[in-house]
């Protein structure tokens, strides 16, 4: 048996009838008989049909998302509740839901007023009878608290016979005017006809549009069906297609058979045109009666629904709205919540402002449920199955089209309404911590999107396209968590510009105790990126050696959807036993054309961040773009706002010439991407040395960028990044790779021999 509260109840077994009638029972409401007329004769023919066609791109796909999600879950008690509660989770759900039901419970009222308005005609005649000027609320209260009673005595078997029984006089009213032939018709049959001085088109809709609302009234009553993945989508498409059909109709009949004026200045034009016009008086009544069950029937489950999820913060509320009485679980006590708010408003007598407020929670609700069936169908979550497929871009449509409606037919109302759902979700999140979220179904968004990102940026790449030289580091250290130098480096790199990715090493074998260490120092990582606020991917790794790490690190692909093609290594000034390690580690690298990166690190910590020292020597010229590059790369950081960059290059007192000649050409040709007047020119005299040189003008540097030749450091054992006593903190920098400044071709070793990079 299920553990979830809505669906322990098994309801009344009702086939696919009932939803068809609350929901076409509702559709051909109040609106129908009182201001479609008016419609037409502000708008005319066309813009009527217009209006119906906006409407119905809004309630289609509504309808077809009910049915799509319908189709996937066991829907239980609570309609659009549980549907949108079981896809977005019930904080989501919750929010959804509460505002769903104020609007189900005051629409009953809304409904019970409208049924007065059916005895209007008889107003003057009873007036002459007794002397009493007669008010609505005179039928309305007594009526309502006689149906509220009933329904609580006899339940939703009642309810649905009685929706058969109204729907059978509104489908005779509906003929009736449809076979009727009044004395006078308009002599020409014009489709934009309209009278003097009309209302606006968007005005119009506004008053019209809730005659549409109603095609998922029926889903509420999903938890009392023999089978609802059937009885829902059969019964609302049904409904709304059948809807729409009629409202068509009407706009034609109603422009063959009275002029504008009379359709705009008399509310029962549609008495004038039947066949026996008391019978439209009465067809009203029957509209809104059946409308006025519908959500007697629909609301207090919605109640129930949430109680049963837990949703009001009081237990004992919750225990007591979500009991039912007998077999069919009947909502007995949130019926008679229901009852109170529709009798309050009832009692107002008039709820044309809260009518407007209702109408921004329901297209909330229709806005949502296509959301839903959008975000699902992106997402691509291998458990959404439905057996009825939508179409995304329909359900798309849907959600655009109900927001967009919201803030053209009431501004202010609209963001009431989206607000008080946001306050209400906020509310409901805070009390349900570690609950299915939105969250969840962005997570499955957002995979999707980045798996075909990643799918289309390899396809340009293999196909030639280039878009540029970007970084995509990877970083191994196993001081990770004591050490912040690397970790900050690569966060400054990969700041807006690149990716990067820095991996926690832990020499050993894969076993459960070095998996639970590793676990452990990967949470660390994400506090620690957290903290700092990096754009970085954090991993670790556990491998035999850093050798075997490197060459497992080397060979995955990169998160950003294209390959890395750069690695860090760092080690601290004095400790020369890590050399043997990232010498070996840079040689595999090499092998898959990495650049490579080796930080010295000290305890200044790049010192005050405000100046960056690149040295370049002949030999350097390949690694000269990449250099300059990951420098400026460096100081786009905010955390470096404000530094500058001094370029210096080196060379013998004899290649001076030749060397800048050189130099300068690349420079011209784009193939660096520096001016020639930031260049420092440091002739070294003889006897001098390159670390001497560097040691003399860079020592105060926050940070010193050197070139590195992989063959000379494996010759000398790592021994060169020893060098340099004066200096702090200094980056040596290896191009593995031809870096593109422009379209031109690659910079190949154009340095002296033996200048190997």
């Amino acid at each position: 048996m299920s553990n979830d509260p809505v669906s322990q109840a098994r309801g009344h077994g009702f086939g696919t009838a009932p939803v068809f009638l609350a929901a076409i029972s509702t559709i051909l409401g109040a609106v129908l008989f009182l201001r479609f007329g008016y419609a037409v004769g502000h708008v005319g023919m066309l813009g009527a049909l217009a209006i119906i066609l906006i409407g119905h791109a809004i309630t289609i796909p509504t309808g077809l998302a009910v049915a799509e999600i319908a189709t996937n879950l066991k829907v239980e008690g609570g309609g659009e509740y549980y549907i949108i509660s079981r896809s977005f989770g019930t904080t989501v759900g919750g929010a959804i839901g509460i505002s769903l039901y104020v609007s189900q419970a005051v629409s009953v009222a809304f409904y019970l007023i409208a049924f007065a308005e059916a005895f209007r005609p008889l107003f003057p005649w009873f007036e002459a009878q007794t002397g009493i000027a007669p008010d609505a609320r005179m039928i309305s209260v007594p009526f309502a608290i006689v149906l509220l009673a009933v329904l609580l005595w006899r339940g939703a078997n009642l309810g649905v016979g009685v929706l058969w029984a109204v729907a059978s006089v509104l489908t005779l009213s509906l003929v009736m005017f449809f076979i009727g032939q009044p004395e006078q018709t308009p002599d020409v049959l014009d489709l934009n006809a309209r009278v003097e001085d009309p209302q606006s088109f968007i005005r119009v809709f506004a008053i019209v549009f809730p005659a549409f609302t109603g095609m998922t009234a029926g889903v509420g009553l999903s938890g009392d069906l023999r089978n609802p993945r059937r009885s829902i989508p059969l019964g609302t498409l049904a409904g709304t297609l059948t809807g729409m059909a009629v409202y068509i109709l009407v706009v034609f009949k109603l422009g063959a058979s009275a002029t504008p004026e009379q359709m705009a200045g008399n509310t029962f034009v549609m008495s004038d045109i039947a066949a026996w016009g008391p019978i439209i008086p009465i067809g009203l009544g029957a509209a809104c009666l059946s409308s006025a069950i519908g959500s007697v029937l629909v609301a207090p489950r919605t109640l129930q629904a949430l109680a049963g999820d837990g949703v009001f913060p009081s237990a004992r509320a919750n225990r007591l709205v979500s009991a039912g009485r007998g077999e069919a679980n009947e909502p007995v006590n949130a019926t008679l919540v229901t009852a109170v708010i529709a009798l309050v408003f009832v009692g107002i007598g008039s709820v044309d402002f809260v009518a407007q407020i209702i109408s921004m929670f329901f297209m909330v609700t229709y806005g949502a449920l296509c959301a839903i069936s959008f975000l699902e169908h992106f997402a691509g979550n291998p458990s959404y199955r439905p057996t009825f497929r939508s179409k995304w871009y329909l359900s798309l449509l849907g959600a655009v089209a109900c927001f967009a409606m919201m803030f053209q037919m009431q501004p202010l109302y609209a963001v009431l309404a989206v607000v008080a759902m946001v306050g209400i979700y906020l509310w409901l999140k805070r009390s349900r911590q570690g609950e299915r979220d939105l969250s969840a179904m962005v997570q499955g968004v957002l995979f999707q999107l980045t798996r075909r990102l990643q799918v289309l940026l390899q396809k340009s790449q293999a196909q030639g396209a280039d878009a540029g030289w970007r970084p995509s580091f990877i970083a191994i250290s196993s001081d990770s968590l004591t050490r912040l130098a690397p970790f900050d480096l690569l966060r400054w790199i990969s700041h807006h510009y690149g990716f990067g990715t820095f991996i926690h090493f832990i020499r050993g074998p894969l076993t459960r105790a070095l998996a639970a260490d590793a676990q452990a120092a990967l949470d660390r990582l994400i506090h620690q990126i957290q903290a700092s606020k990096a754009g970085i991917y954090v991993d670790t790794i556990i491998s035999p050696s850093f050798k075997t790490a490197v060459a497992q690190i080397v060979q995955i692909p990169g998160i950003s959807g294209l390959d890395n093609n750069s690695i860090l290594f760092e080690f601290r000034k004095g400790d020369d036993d890590a050399l043997e390690d990232i010498v070996t580690g840079a040689e595999f690298a090499s092998v898959s054309r990495f650049n490579i990166c080796v930080l010295r690190s000290t305890d200044h910590h790049f010192g005050y961040k405000r100046r960056v020292d690149i040295w370049l020597r002949p030999g350097d010229y390949r690694n000269a773009n990449l250099m300059i590059l990951l420098g400026y790369i460096l100081i786009g950081h905010p955390e470096w706002k404000g530094a500058e960059i001094r370029i210096f290059v080196a060379l013998a007192a004899s290649e001076l010439e030749t060397g800048a000649e050189r130099l300068s050409s690349l420079i011209a040709d784009g193939r660096i991407p520096i001016s020639i007047n930031n260049i420092r020119w440091m002739p070294m005299a003889d006897g001098a040395t390159f670390d001497e040189l560097v040691g003399e003008h860079s020592e105060t540097a926050d940070l010193v960028i050197s070139g590195l030749s992989l063959s000379k450091m494996t010759a000398d054992g790592g021994q060169f990044l020893t060098r340099f006593p004066g200096i702090q903190d200094i980056l040596f920098v290896r191009a593995g790779q031809p870096i593109l400044v422009s379209g031109d071709s690659p910079l190949e070793d154009v340095g002296p021999a033996g200048g190997e990079p």
